[in-house]
Order: structure tokens, then sequence, then C-alpha cells
């Protein structure tokens, strides 16, 4: 499987998430099964079935995490950016149909948040921005049609 590009900060952020869900999700799961268990009839126990489940999703988890943490190739943030847009940067950008000013750091898949001011470099702007400087106008094809977009700055 190819490696997949992330920052150092998102890749010690997986592995607190990781030990949380061995150290504190599992170990509650489990007294929580052994618990219901003590409850009697296994077979009309909800409070077992809701354990189990609940079980297999932290476990499931725990695989997901472990396998982002292993295909996962840590990248150091640029300490400046030579005039384009490069993994771990800022990008600055103004939508020129609305004139909506918004501003992104570039970051691998498992640490993208929309929410945090992170894209991922995988995403349909992250691809667009990969290698323009400022000045350099993109078209980005989004939900809603496509968006067209300036680079007004490139920040460390």
């Amino acid at each position: 499987m190819a490696r997949v590009p992330i920052t150092r900060a998102g890749y010690e952020k997986l592995k607190t998430e990781l030990q949380r869900l061995q150290k504190e999700e599992r170990p509650m799961v489990i007294k929580a099964i052994e618990e219901a268990r003590g409850h009697g009839d296994l077979s009309e126990n909800a409070e077992y079935d809701a354990a189990k489940e609940k079980q297999g999703i932290i476990e499931g988890k725990i695989q997901e995490t472990t396998e982002r943490l292993q295909n996962s190739e840590i990248v150091d943030l640029p300490g400046e950016v030579d005039g384009r847009v490069i993994f771990g940067c800022k990008v600055v950008l103004e939508d020129l149909e609305t004139g909506v000013v918004s501003s992104y750091r570039l970051v691998g898949p498992y640490e993208a948040d929309v929410t945090e001011g992170t894209i991922s470099v995988t995403s349909p702007i992250g691809k667009a921005l990969i290698g323009r400087g400022e000045g350099d106008e993109i078209k980005v094809q989004a939900p809603k049609g496509v968006r067209n977009m300036e680079i007004l700055e490139i920040l460390t």
C-alpha cells in the first residue's frame, strides 16, 4: 500500500488516540461485558448485546488507527515557502464569485478537518493548489459546481 503523508503533529494525535482506545475504551467495554454476563441469561440480555456491539466498534477503530499509523509517512512542515504551495503550508484563498476569503493548511488525508482549517492534499482543492503560486487562479470542481479561486498568500 502507498504511504500516506502526515504531519508530525497528526501522527502524534493518531498515536494518542490509539493509546486511549487500547488503555481506556477497551478495558471499559470488557468490564461492561463482564457485568452484563453477571445478569444471567445472555439470549435476552440487552446490556450484553450493547456491550458486545460497542466492543466490535472499538476493536474496529483500534484496527483502523493501527493501519493508519503503519501506512503513514511523516512529512515535516516547511521552514519557509519558496513561493509555491507545498504539503504543510497554509494558503489564503479568495472565492472569485463570492469574494469570501478563507485559509487552509494542506495536510494528509488522515488529519484533514475543514472545521479546523485543514484540507487534504488529495482533496480536489488540495490537488489544484499543489505547485501553484501567489496570484494564481485555480478552478475546482465542488459539489455545488466549479469554484474559481485565487491564491492570495502562501504561509508556513
